[in-house]
């Protein structure tokens, strides 16, 4: 009988009351995680119908800690556009992300994580440019669906051959 009251405080304690709300969090912070992660797949991919689906109509995107530019407003449609400029001027691009902490209030989520970008052209003076960082990320849940509704890159340092950017640009431009 000891025995038996003993685990019951345990389970108690440890939360294992509430089976199904800690299912639904841990369903909902599955499905947060893959839309970022559907966002980078499909970009690597060139899927942008696909990339864009996983943003909000109205997207905050701040990439100023790399590039210095100020955040701002764009559709998911001017995300692609500017992304459309460069990144199928490259090979290969390779976006790996990792290390995701997400928080959840009910509707709306913030999920960071680590981010590697990896960029091949081949070139004489190296054919890999890399960046590295990490990302926040809020969402909002809409019609059953998250969606990104600001994107901030934090940018800690590049390596490689930062000139491969200028080629992939000149090679979106004469395709």
């Amino acid at each position: 009988m000891r025995i038996a009251v003993f685990f019951i405080i345990i389970l108690s304690l440890f939360g294992c009351q509430q089976p199904q709300k800690n299912n639904t969090i841990m369903n909902e912070t599955i499905a947060i995680e893959e839309t970022v992660t559907k966002m980078f797949v499909n970009s690597d991919k060139r899927n942008w119908n696909t990339v864009e689906a996983q943003f909000a109509p109205k997207v905050n995107l701040d990439y100023s800690s790399m590039t210095g530019n100020p955040a701002t407003e764009v559709s998911p449609e001017e995300i692609t556009t500017g992304w459309k400029t460069v990144l199928p001027g490259f090979t290969y691009t390779h976006h790996q992300i990792g290390n995701f902490i997400t928080e959840i209030n009910d509707t709306k989520a913030h999920s960071f994580c680590y981010g590697t970008a990896t960029h091949y052209i081949e070139d004489e003076n190296g054919s890999v440019w890399t960046v590295v960082g990490s990302y926040d990320f809020d969402l909002e849940k809409k019609d059953n669906n998250w969606k990104i509704t600001s994107m901030t890159f934090n940018y800690k340092y590049q390596d490689g051959n930062g000139k491969l950017i200028e080629k992939a640009i000149e090679n979106v431009k004469s395709n």
